[in-house]
């Protein structure tokens, strides 16, 4: 084993992900994911907590594309609809490699442990969202409520898509989902 190559944590991710789909997540070890990529169990441990954050290291990028989008909404803009925008701007970095967002979401769906964890990944993506509408200007409690439904259409957007196998804009089955659930809760 050479003593540094580029992309280390991209090649654990990787070779994380193919073990999990060979092997299964229960029965891959942080040493045979280390060695698949050509690297020490200590270098992983530089770059992942344990080998569930493979699986959930992305939640910075996304926590930051939402609140981001909440912060440039037009002022004028409701709640609601700057939720919409916040969710799609998390759309947009979930569809660009969507192979592997789908072997993703059956690693996670094959183990209760994972979809526990995702649930509260999805928790606090709702929490920093709630935040960015309060510091809008938004109560706390409205906040909270938006950005909750929102997540609700993000999660149904998700697994919609998902089913579709990850075909088509994930920004648009969430576009979609928001459009479906105003028209639910809207009176006609």
């Amino acid at each position: 084993m050479g003593r540094w190559e580029p992309n280390a944590r991209g090649r654990l991710g990787q070779a994380a992900m193919e073990l999990y789909a060979e092997r299964g997540f229960d029965q891959t070890t942080v040493a045979e994911i280390a060695e698949r990529a050509g690297l020490t169990a200590r270098t992983f441990f530089r770059h992942y907590a344990d080998k569930r954050d493979v699986l959930f290291g992305g939640t910075a990028p996304l926590t930051a594309a939402v609140t981001g989008a909440v912060a440039a909404a037009p002022a004028g803009a409701r709640p609601f609809a700057v939720v919409g925008l916040a969710v799609e701007a998390a759309a947009e970095l979930i569809q660009q490699a969507p192979e592997q967002v789908v072997l993703r979401q059956a690693i996670i769906d094959a183990h209760p442990e994972l979809r526990e964890r995702e649930l509260v990944k999805l928790a606090d993506l709702a929490t920093a969202l709630a935040v960015a509408l309060t510091d809008r200007g938004l109560d706390p409690w409205p906040a909270r409520l938006a950005a909750e439904a929102g997540l609700a259409a993000f999660r149904v957007a998700f697994a919609r898509w998902i089913a579709d196998s990850a075909a088509g804009p994930l920004t648009l089955a969430v576009r979609n989902s928001f459009e479906d659930l105003t028209a639910t809760v809207t009176p006609a």
